[in-house]
């Protein structure tokens, strides 16, 4: 550090103190060349766990890790806008609503991540369409934004690189669910877009990252400051993970449910949540008339229009919109019934993610692989009446001996009673 020693920064830090940005910058850089050795990493990030961060901090460090590697070039002439989620069970929401936004005259860059645990990852979700790729280079992803319009891929090596040294290193020193630490690296990730508008998908529940409101609104107001201070337009919504969202968990049979909503169609959840991010999303990009475009994109089918050509632009088939019977499919499937009468008055969204991970849709280490065939089709949701026999949900599976565990997850997953439930909100609140 060339201004104070990495060892006095720490201390400082430690002791409550405001970090200057000379610090933080000096910080990142020695990360990255690996002038800093990870003991001394480990024990800032422990530093900043219990300490937290300001906003003028979070904005130093946010810049310095978007500054340790390329930026991206999106040359257009309309506005750049995106959207993150802090990832679910059943969010298949990007691949509905990317095309469809950018059907509306935006350009959305996305740059998405992989499933890790019961949530799932829109790359796998992706990579279920034949020959579709997430691994682009900077100059790739520019040229594919720019051209047309919408584009959904990896992250590079050589974007936020300093971000992938701490993840690793939050992941081994337990300090991942630091709100300071996600907020920068998220925000990383999308502010390197050169974006003018960004909107945030915080989950609460049990099946989300963060089970409270209190922790995802906290989350949702820190994201939203770094946006603001980067002079871009920021706004968050929290919406409810509880349950899966959707009817489908897995990879291909999610993509067949975002196409079924691109349509016009899909399950109610999905689809609301889907029109009402893209509505926001035109809105904090400028754009008037936002709710008229979004069901305008949806009628006249140039939101699926879109699709279609992102698909063929990042060399996948595109004939899977027209005939999504093309994606791969599961040799066996099991049907999860009913004990009893009542209403389905929860379903445990974490359990839902677990079974799908068990048949091989998910993964527990980076390095496991995924069958994109397999997943979980629900066939009721809280609310839904049932009877002695009826179908709650089914495995689709082609290793017979996996389906045993997801089976015993699916169930435990279902509470029935005898009370019909109140419905919860889908959307919880709105931070901006």
């Amino acid at each position: 550090m060339s201004g104070r020693s990495v060892r006095e920064a720490i201390r400082h830090k430690r002791n409550g103190g405001e970090l200057e940005a000379e610090d933080i910058r000096d910080f990142v850089a020695g990360v990255v060349r690996r002038t800093i050795p990870d003991y001394q990493a480990a024990a800032m990030l422990m530093a900043i766990y219990f300490r937290g961060m300001s906003v003028p901090e979070l904005a130093t460090l946010t810049s310095a890790m978007i500054e340790s590697g390329e930026r991206l070039s999106i040359p257009s002439a309309v506005p750049k806008v995106d959207k993150h989620s802090t990832g679910g069970v059943g969010d298949k929401v990007s691949l509905s609503l990317a095309p469809l936004v950018a059907a509306c005259g935006v350009t959305v860059p996305m740059m998405s991540g992989r499933g890790l645990g019961h949530t799932g990852g829109t790359l796998d979700k992706l990579e279920s369409i034949r020959g579709f790729r997430t691994a682009l280079s900077p100059k790739e992803f520019g040229r594919i934004a720019t051209r047309h319009g919408v584009i959904i891929a990896g992250q590079s090596d050589r974007i936020v690189p300093a971000d992938r040294i701490l993840y690793a290193l939050r992941d081994s020193t337990a300090t991942v669910s630091s709100i300071p630490l996600i907020s920068s690296s998220i925000m990383s990730k999308k502010l390197v877009e050169g974006l003018d508008a960004l909107v945030l998908d915080i989950k609460v529940g049990a099946g989300a990252f963060m089970e409270t409101v209190e922790d995802a609104r906290r989350l949702a107001r820190t994201m939203v400051g770094i946006g603001r201070s980067h002079g871009v337009a920021t706004r968050a919504l929290l919406t409810g993970m509880d349950e899966p969202l959707g009817l489908e968990v897995g990879n291909a049979n999610e993509v067949v449910e975002a196409i079924a909503v691109l349509r016009g169609g899909g399950p109610a959840d999905l689809a609301l949540l889907v029109r009402t991010l893209g509505v926001n999303m035109l809105e904090a990009a400028g754009v008037d008339g936002a709710a008229h475009r979004i069901e305008r994109s949806l009628e006249s089918g140039a939101g699926l229009a879109k699709l279609a050509e992102m698909i063929r632009a990042q060399g996948g088939d595109p004939r899977v919109v027209e005939q999504p019977e093309r994606l791969p499919s599961a040799a066996h499937a099991r049907r999860i019934r009913t004990t009893g009468d009542g209403y389905v008055t929860s379903i445990d969204a974490r359990d839902i993610g677990l079974a799908a991970m068990s048949l091989g849709a998910g993964r527990q280490t980076m390095e496991d692989r995924i069958d994109h065939g397999v997943g979980v089709t629900l066939s009721a949701k809280v609310g839904h009446e049932v009877r002695r026999g009826d179908v709650l949900a089914t495995l689709r599976f082609n290793d017979p001996a996996l389906a045993g565990r997801a089976s015993d997850l699916v169930e435990r997953a279902y509470v029935i009673s005898d009370l019909q439930p109140d419905r919860q909100p889908l959307i919880l609140e709105t931070v901006s």
